[in-house]
């Protein structure tokens, strides 16, 4: 019986380990990292889903909303994911694109410096959040593939392990019961 560990990431070394070869203890260790590492890459799964998520309903508000806005128009504003506080939009050809890590950058619909062919306005804004969508579900797919990797090997190890004590446990009965 053999099991990958270690390493599945990208360019990652995976070793094959024979579970025969293992102590318990060992056993006990190597079922505990990869509880950790399943447990961490759900996490990142996780966030990387929210983020996807967020894209997407920014990608829809460029694509639907910036063209329906009016100058002056009341809207409001996201400050997290809860709360929003009431704002007025003064130029609907300008949008703000969060770029991640806390960095935004104006894009504008008609700006007469821009070169005709560049993508300086919403447009550019819902290429951008298009191709994060897409970027992030590759992403995700990836991790998705590790995720499942992971949760087999801990398998292979738990059903090592429990072979390990189901037969330790036979051992001791039947020493015992040689035991006059």
């Amino acid at each position: 019986m053999a099991t990958p560990a270690g390493g599945g990431g990208r360019g990652g070394q995976q070793e094959t380990v024979s579970l025969d070869s293992l102590s318990a203890q060992q056993l006990t260790a190597v079922k505990k990292q990869l509880d950790e590492e399943v447990e961490h890459l759900q996490g990142s799964y996780q966030q990387l889903a929210v983020a996807q998520a967020k894209f997407r309903e920014c990608l829809r508000i460029v694509k639907t909303g910036s063209a329906s806005f009016d100058d002056k128009k009341d809207i409001l504003v996201p400050l997290t994911n809860s709360l929003y506080v009431k704002g007025t939009l003064s130029d609907p050809d300008k949008v703000i694109v969060d770029v991640g890590t806390g960095f935004y950058v104006e894009k504008v619909r008609h700006s007469p410096y821009s070169h005709p062919l560049s993508l300086s306005d919403t447009k550019s804004a819902a290429v951008f959040y298009d191709e994060k969508v897409k970027d992030i579900g590759t992403n995700i797919s990836e991790l998705e593939a590790i995720v499942q990797n992971k949760t087999n090997s801990l398998r292979v190890v738990e059903e090592g392990k429990v072979t390990l004590f189901w037969n330790t446990s036979i051992l001791n009965a039947n020493m015992s019961s040689q035991v006059p």
